[in-house]
């Protein structure tokens, strides 16, 4: 499981497992939070197409799925 606080995902750096279209490296780019800091929104985007996705963010704790930083 990836150690991750959701008060620091804004700009962190995520690789895919397994890179879909050849888009392997992320950036969170967008996180809103509501009334209680719980996280509502979380969006990434591909570093090379641009292409950005909403995502849950507890996904990233996946590590059968991501890899945090770009490796």
């Amino acid at each position: 499981m990836n150690p991750i606080s959701p008060k620091k995902l804004l700009h962190s750096k995520w690789t895919a497992v397994t890179p879909k279209n050849k888009e392997k490296h992320f950036l969170v780019t967008a996180v809103k939070f509501d009334e209680q800091g719980n996280v509502i929104l979380c969006a990434i985007e591909a570093v090379m197409s641009k292409r950005s996705t909403p995502i849950q963010w507890q996904q990233l704790k996946d590590i059968g799925q991501w890899r945090q930083g770009w490796l």
